[in-house]
């Protein structure tokens, strides 16, 4: 019982070291990440090299390509600002005339997207992260008649989606984000639209700094 615990820990220490040397910039984006040699580093087998980097790739740091193996992903400044400045935007807006018109279901939804996503965080299951974290704010907009609005959202999160994996790769980031989606459900539960508004535009602002710290030193950014 003990041997796949410890092999766990193990690829999950690779994972931790290689997304280090990635956000800093020891594997530029376009860098081939071969396994038998990352093997070699670590003086580990390619097992718990191969599942280390299945795990970065479900955060967007590498992508799985045929015939070459794992390759570093570019991560875009420019993009990461434009999404979460129009999700900052655009997301309060929405928030505005779809809270108002929740009903029971709703917050039914909510609740129960709120404890899967819990879930997720404690199975450390990241490649849910990002789809989860989508589908509550998509659920929180529900009732908003704003279709082209709606569409443009939708995007923006699937955009976000592997930077904010990045965002929740920390155990802090991963407790803010429960809490405050939790008082988010609070406070349209009390029918504090403004509040709930004003609490969204500033947690979509802290997620996009908190991000911008991990990435901060990372030289491939432009």
């Amino acid at each position: 019982m003990n041997v796949p615990l410890k092999h766990k820990t193990l690829s999950a220490a690779i994972a931790d070291q290689l997304r280090q040397a990635i956000l800093d910039g020891s594997h530029v984006a376009g860098a081939q990440l071969r396994q038998d040699a990352l093997a070699v580093t670590y003086g580990v087998s390619r097992i718990p090299v191969r599942e280390a980097l299945f795990q970065l790739e479900a955060e967007g740091l590498v992508r799985i390509a045929p015939h070459k193996g794992a390759i570093v992903s570019e991560l875009s400044l420019d993009e990461i600002n434009d999404v979460f400045e129009l999700r900052g935007i655009l997301e309060p807006r929405m928030l505005a005339q779809s809270a108002p018109l929740f009903e029971a279901e709703d917050f039914v939804r909510l609740d129960e997207i709120q404890g899967q996503f819990v879930g997720a965080i404690a199975a450390h299951d990241v490649s849910r992260w990002g789809v989860l974290n989508a589908d509550f704010h998509m659920a929180l907009y529900a009732r908003a008649k704003q279709p082209r609005t709606q569409a443009i959202v939708v995007s923006l999160l699937q955009t976000s989606d592997r930077y904010t994996r990045v965002q929740l790769s920390r155990t802090e980031a991963m407790g803010t984000a429960e809490k405050e989606h939790g008082e988010l459900i609070a406070l349209c539960r009390a029918g504090q639209v403004e509040a709930a508004c004003d609490f969204l535009k500033g947690h979509i602002a802290a997620v996009h700094a908190d991000l911008l710290r991990v990435l901060g030193r990372a030289p491939s950014l432009r």
